[in-house]
């Protein structure tokens, strides 16, 4: 920390009675009021350097045996007005960057100038700001910090901005270059200095070296420093965005905690009020850090915007703000975790845990990204037209083919995004207040290539339906339309065969794509509990001998090879109960088409698109039960 000294007599000022006087052999001629507070001084010494002081005493008249002065508007109040009336007695005073700000609009006020005598205060002030308080690192930061409270004046002086240039010019030097102070930034040069260029070489986080010392500013002066650092164009992308982390965990922790204290009901009236000044400034805060993110992708971690995304939902900031998160987030959402998409929902129109609208947001954001997996050409474009095509069709077609590969990066990051929302299918489904259309969005928004297999999908479902034991056989039924049975292990298809929260066409599906898996790998087929080997048994299925293989231009499965069971115990009792859930489900099949008199489209696609062998013997089953019942 630099230190100036200026004066060389000793300090003669005392108080007497609330009133501050100066020793001295001559009597006082001079009054002034500073804020509340009266001086004793005498007019020679000060007049001879306060041009102010000059004009306002020749202003008024002396009636009195002591002129009175006010100046009640006197930037710094008492203590840099002392320094000034000090300065012009010859005491001795010292100057650091902790008054210099004070000092410096003080001896402006007074208009203590090269004008009035040669020396002054104002030129001596400007010396030491200039060549020492800017050359040092932490002299300029703290005289920034100091600007807070004389902002008009520091700004018309200049005092701010020739603060915040020098920071920035600094930031993008190496710590050992600066001169630095007791801080953290000066551990790091002292680091470098004792283990040399091997210590500075393994210490790569030294050139973030800044981002510490400045998150001590004010999120006002803190923007526009930042600003001017990006501008310079000398700091990664990357770099910024640690720095706006150290930030934002200094000024932003336990947002929720802090919310929710300041949302229960208040003593009094003051007590609402500041907690309201409180969650404007912490709002405030969080969009300028919103604006300030850098736009390379990558400069930030998904985590972080998240939580970003987590403070801006409880402290309800702008929807421009959460929508920029948001598009942030999806360019890298590949990153998140399950717990980091967990954003509380605080919304009054809501009675949800989580706040599942900005996610969907997010993963829209995340598909419009015009990524797209590779595919095949279609099968026109092969064979005699191939060696009909024109040099440029070979060269619009490599075009292709290069965008395709490009875009197998983006494949597996919607492989790694299906994945995580799958996962967030299972935490959300828990909550009793979601509504099965949101649930489904979500699902949806992942396309069918995406998802390898189905089990995560499946266990979110089983688990809705379990914290949603009301839904109707229509509301089951659309739920699973989201569901791919031939994409469900061998140990969920298990599982599903014997759930009976599920639909019973989802059952049958699920047994009819286990036994044709069974008969593809030649294999043996699932070993089924007893109630559903009971039921296949009474319709001539031999469940221990898999289907014979399948055939591309051959029915799937024969008649006597398809069967449904809905988990139940006694199979012959409930065989109509099976047939009459059935006839329900056609009902209601039929019930769904569209005006137009084309079916819904279903996710079932497995099923809908079943040869017609397994078709009629789907029919021949239903016949069967009906005569059975018949006779009985």
């Amino acid at each position: 920390m630099k230190f100036m000294k200026l004066g060389s007599r000793p300090d003669t000022f005392y108080t007497n009675e609330a009133v501050r006087s100066v020793s001295s052999e001559v009597t006082s001629d001079l009054i002034v009021q500073v804020k509340g507070s009266r001086y004793l001084l005498h007019k020679f010494p000060l007049l001879s350097k306060c041009l102010r002081l000059q004009r306002i005493c020749s202003e008024s008249p002396e009636t009195l045996q002591h002129q009175i002065v006010q100046l009640p508007d006197f930037p710094g109040g008492t203590e840099a007005f002392e320094l000034c009336a000090k300065f012009c007695y010859g005491i001795t005073i010292t100057f650091s960057a902790y008054n210099i700000v004070a000092a410096r609009c003080a001896a402006e006020y007074l208009q203590m100038t090269e004008d009035v005598e040669k020396g002054n205060l104002v030129y001596k002030l400007e010396v030491f700001f200039n060549s020492c308080i800017l050359h040092g690192w932490r002299d300029s930061i703290v005289t920034l910090h100091t600007t807070k409270a004389f902002p008009l004046w520091s700004e018309d002086l200049r005092i701010t901005s020739r603060c915040i240039e020098a920071i920035a010019s600094k930031a993008s030097t190496h710590p050992f270059k600066v001169s630095l102070s007791h801080s953290h930034s000066r551990r790091v040069r002292d680091d470098v200095s004792c283990n040399g260029v091997e210590g500075q070489r393994q210490r790569p986080a030294a050139k973030g070296w800044w981002a510490e010392d400045i998150a001590e500013l004010g999120i006002d002066l803190y923007w526009r420093t930042m600003i001017a650092i990006k501008s310079d164009g000398k700091i990664p992308s990357n770099l910024i965005g640690e720095a706006l982390q150290i930030y934002a965990s200094r000024w932003l922790p336990n947002i929720s905690r802090r919310i929710k204290a300041n949302r229960e009901p208040a003593g009094s009236n003051s007590d609402s009020d500041s907690a309201s000044e409180v969650t404007s400034k912490s709002r405030l805060l969080l969009e300028s850090i919103v604006s300030l993110l850098p736009s390379e992708k990558g400069a930030v971690s998904c985590s972080f915007l998240l939580k970003l995304l987590k403070a801006a939902n409880i402290l309800n900031v702008s929807s421009s703000s959460k929508m920029e998160l948001a598009r942030r987030v999806a360019l890298q959402v590949e990153e998140a975790r399950v717990g980091d998409l967990l954003i509380p929902s605080l919304s009054s129109s809501s009675n949800t845990l989580y706040d599942v609208d900005i996610v969907l947001i997010i993963l829209e954001q995340f598909m419009l990204q015009g990524q797209s997996p590779p595919t095949s050409p279609p099968r026109s474009k092969l064979g005699t037209e191939r060696r009909r095509r024109s040099r440029s069709a070979e060269n619009i077609d490599f075009k292709l083919q290069e965008s395709r590969r490009s875009s197998s990066a983006s494949h597996s990051s919607k492989l790694k995004v299906a994945k995580i929302v799958d996962g967030y299918l299972r935490q959300i489904a828990k909550d009793i207040n979601l509504p099965l259309s949101k649930f489904i969005a979500v699902a949806e928004t992942i396309p069918d290539f995406s998802r390898l297999d189905h089990d995560e999908l499946y266990r979110a479902i089983d688990i809705y339906l379990k914290a949603h034991p009301d839904l109707n056989k229509s509301e089951r039924k659309k739920l699973c339309r989201v569901l791919d049975c031939k994409k469900l292990s061998v140990e969920a298809c298990m599982h599903a065969a014997q759930n009976e929260k599920l639909p019973l066409r989802v059952v049958v599906q699920v047994l009819f794509f286990e036994q044709a898996r069974a008969a593809t790998t030649g294999g043996k087929g699932t070993d089924l509990p007893s109630n559903i080997k009971a039921l296949l048994a009474s319709h001539n299925i031999d469940p221990s001998k898999p289907p014979r293989a399948l055939s591309t231009t051959t029915s799937i499965l024969g008649h006597d090879q398809w069967s449904t069971v809905s988990g139940l115990r006694s199979p012959k009792s409930r065989i109509s109960t099976l047939r009459m859930k059935l006839a329900e489900d056609d009902d209601l099949d039929e019930n769904d088409m569209n005006p137009d008199g084309m079916g819904r489209p279903s996710k079932f696609k497995g099923f809908c698109a079943l040869p017609t062998g397994p078709k009629k013997m789907f029919s021949r089953l239903l016949s069967t039960n009906r005569n059975a019942t018949e006779k009985s």
